[in-house]
C-alpha cells in the first residue's frame, strides 16, 4: 500500500543542476522574496528599513512587485485592503523596532477584519535576540511580544535554512479561515549573510478548510426548515467566503429575512423582498430579530456594532455558523457551528427542506417602513443626499474604502452595496486613517476599476502623506473629503453625553491646495454638486481628491 507521506517528489535533471550550481550572489534576502514568488504572492508593500536592507536589495533580483507607502501603518492598510480584495495573503515587508511598532494600528484592524497579511519584519543581529540589553539600533526586549496579542501567529527564522519554512507556516496560517495578519522577523544579519542554498522553487501552504460537523448542520437544518419565523444575520464571513450565492438561495429556499452586519455589506441583495438592508443600529430591526424563533447568524460574532451595541437579546434559538473558534456562544448561547460560511451554507442547502411564507416580505417591509418613518422624523435631508450621492456616482462594482467619520458610519446602515467585497471600512478596530491607503492597496490589487476612498478631515490628516504614493503609482484612486473642521463624530458624541466637546475642532490645511501641491487634482464640491463632481473624479484616470465641506449629523441612536 502506498501512503501520501511516501510520494516524494524527484527533481528533474534541470532542477538537480540549478540545485548544485545556485547563482552567486544571493542572501538570505533572496531566500525571501524567492519564498514569497513560490508561495505565489505577485505584490509587496512595505517601507525600507537599516535592518531590512537586504530584503529590499533582493526585491530588484525577483519578480515581485514593490509598493511602497510613506508609513508603515499605512503600508499595512494597503496591505489589508489587497487582501480583502484578492483573498490572497498580502506581504507586508518593515523594519526593527519602530518602522514595526508603526504597523500595529493596521494589523490589528486586519485581525478583527480577517484580511489576510503577511507581515515580514527584520530584527537585530541574532546574537542580540533573547532580551538582553545589547544597544543594537532599534533594539526591543522582545518585539514579538508587542505582535503577539495582534496577529495570528508569530514566527522566528534564526537562520537563512529556516526562512522557507517560516514563511511558509506564517503563509498557511494567514490563509487558514478565518484569515488574518501573520508575523514573521527575521535578524538582519540573517539576511544581509550569503547563502549558498538552492533557489526555492514552489511551495506548498494550502490551508485546511473548516469543515462543518454533519449531525450539527443536520439539526441546524431542522430547525430553519421547521421554524414558524426564522431569520438570517449574514455576516463579513459571508463576504470572505465568497459565499453570497449559497446565502441568497438558503434564504429564498427558507423565505427567510435577511439582515447584513456592517461588515457583511453586499452579502445580500439590498433590493431582495427578503432583505432587512443593515440598519442593526435600529430597535426596530432588533426587535424583528429578536422575535425570530429561529435566527440563524453566519460569518459573524455579534459584537457591538452587530448587536446594537448589546442591546440585542434573542428570544428563540440561535445556530452560529462561525469560522473563528473563539466566536462561537461569546456572546449568545446558540447552536455553535465551527466552519467555513460557504461550506456550512452549502450543507444547509443540501440539508434543509422548502419552507413557502408568503408573510415573510410583508414583515420585511413593515420593519423597512418604521426605519424610514423613524429617520424621516429627524431632519436629515442633508445626510441622505450624501448617501445617495456617493451611490449614484460610484461604478455598481467599484470598491470603496471608508474611514471612521459620519459620512461613513451612515453607509454601514443606509449605503447599498452592490455587490459583495465592495464596500470595506475601519469598523473591525475602528482606527483612524484607513481609507486612503486601503483604497491604494485595492488599485494595485484591480487596476481595472477606479476605487473611491471617504474620509473626514481629522482622519485625512493620517494618510496625506499617502497622496505622494498614489501620484508615485498612478493610482486611480478617488479621494472624498468631508470637512467639518474637526473629528466630527467625537464632537457629536462628546456634545451629547457631556454638554461640550473637548479636543475635536483643529486647524486643517486647504486640501484642494494641498492635494495640487502634490500634483493630484482636486475639485472643492458642494453637496448639490457632489454626484457630478465624484463621477467625473472616478471617470478620470489616475488619483483625485474632491473636498466636501459639510457639518453632518448622525441618527438618534436606539440603544440608550
Amino acid at each position: 500500500m502506498t501512503h501520501d507521506h511516501d510520494l516524494v517528489l524527484r527533481p528533474t535533471p534541470a532542477q538537480t543542476e540549478a540545485a548544485l550550481n545556485p547563482p552567486p550572489g544571493r542572501t538570505g534576502g533572496d531566500l525571501v522574496v524567492e519564498t514569497l514568488t513560490g508561495l505565489g504572492a505577485t505584490t509587496v508593500f512595505g517601507l525600507p528599513g537599516q535592518h531590512a536592507l537586504g530584503m529590499f536589495d533582493a526585491l530588484r533580483r525577483s519578480s515581485l512587485r514593490y509598493v511602497g507607502l510613506r508609513v508603515e501603518n499605512n503600508a499595512g492598510f494597503a496591505a489589508d485592503a489587497y487582501g480583502r480584495i484578492t483573498g490572497e495573503a498580502a506581504p507586508l515587508l518593515l523594519s526593527t523596532g519602530p518602522g514595526a511598532l508603526m504597523s500595529l494600528a493596521a494589523l490589528q484592524e486586519a485581525a478583527a477584519a480577517s484580511a489576510p497579511v503577511l507581515a515580514i519584519a527584520s530584527q537585530i543581529p541574532a546574537a542580540g535576540l533573547g532580551g538582553g540589553r545589547h544597544g543594537y539600533l532599534h533594539e526591543l526586549r522582545d518585539q514579538q511580544a508587542s505582535f503577539r496579542d495582534v496577529v495570528k501567529s508569530v514566527h522566528t527564522a534564526r537562520t537563512p535554512s529556516q526562512i522557507p519554512s517560516a514563511l511558509a507556516a506564517a503563509w498557511e496560517s494567514a490563509l487558514t479561515a478565518p484569515h488574518g495578519p501573520v508575523w514573521v522577523e527575521i535578524p538582519q544579519d540573517v539576511l544581509t549573510a550569503e547563502t549558498t542554498l538552492p533557489v526555492v522553487t514552489a511551495m506548498d501552504a494550502t490551508p485546511e478548510d473548516v469543515v462543518p460537523r454533519p449531525e450539527l448542520t443536520a439539526l441546524a437544518a431542522h430547525l430553519l426548515s421547521t421554524a414558524e419565523r426564522p431569520a438570517i444575520i449574514a455576516g463579513g464571513g459571508v463576504v470572505r467566503s465568497d459565499a453570497s450565492g449559497k446565502l441568497r438561495a438558503l434564504a429564498e429556499k427558507l423565505d427567510a429575512p435577511v439582515v447584513t452586519t456592517f461588515g457583511g455589506k453586499g452579502a445580500f441583495p439590498w433590493t431582495h423582498p427578503l432583505s432587512l438592508q443593515s440598519w442593526l443600529e435600529d430597535r426596530h430591526t432588533t426587535d424583528f430579530l429578536e422575535d425570530a424563533d429561529v435566527l440563524l447568524v453566519v460569518g459573524s460574532g455579534l459584537g457591538e456594532l452587530s448587536s446594537n451595541y448589546h442591546t440585542f437579546a434573542p428570544r428563540g434559538r440561535v445556530i452560529q455558523i462561525e469560522a473563528d473558534a473563539g466566536k462561537l456562544e461569546s456572546n449568545h448561547p446558540a447552536l455553535g457551528i465551527h466552519a467555513d460560511a460557504r461550506l456550512a451554507l452549502q450543507a444547509l442547502l443540501e440539508t434543509a427542506g422548502d419552507r413557502t411564507d408568503a408573510t415573510a416580505p410583508v414583515r420585511v417591509r413593515a420593519v423597512l417602513d418604521k426605519v424610514a418613518a423613524r429617520l424621516a422624523a429627524q431632519d436629515l435631508e442633508l445626510e441622505h443626499r450624501l448617501v445617495a450621492s456617493v451611490r449614484e456616482a460610484l461604478p455598481p462594482r467599484a470598491p470603496g474604502f471608508w474611514d471612521m467619520t459620519i459620512l461613513a458610519y451612515w453607509a454601514w446602515s443606509a449605503f447599498d452595496a452592490r455587490h459583495p467585497n465592495t464596500m470595506h471600512s475601519a469598523q473591525g478596530a475602528g482606527g483612524l486613517g484607513y481609507a486612503l491607503p486601503a483604497a491604494l492597496g485595492a488599485a494595485a490589487a484591480d487596476p481595472t476599476t477606479p476605487v473611491l476612498a471617504v474620509s473626514g478631515d481629522g482622519g485625512a490628516m493620517y494618510s496625506i502623506a499617502e497622496l505622494a504614493t498614489a501620484k508615485q503609482y498612478g493610482f486611480d484612486v478617488t479621494w472624498l473629503i468631508v470637512d467639518d473642521g474637526g473629528y466630527g463624530i467625537l464632537r457629536e458624541y462628546m456634545t451629547d453625553a457631556y454638554g461640550a466637546a473637548t479636543g475635536t475642532d483643529l486647524a486643517r490645511p486647504d486640501f484642494v491646495a494641498l492635494a495640487e501641491s502634490f500634483g493630484v487634482p482636486a475639485t472643492l464640491t458642494t453637496p448639490e454638486a457632489l454626484a457630478a463632481d465624484l463621477a467625473k473624479s472616478l471617470a478620470t484616470p489616475g488619483p483625485s481628491v474632491v473636498v466636501l465641506p459639510a457639518l453632518l449629523r448622525m441618527f438618534e441612536p436606539t440603544h440608550l
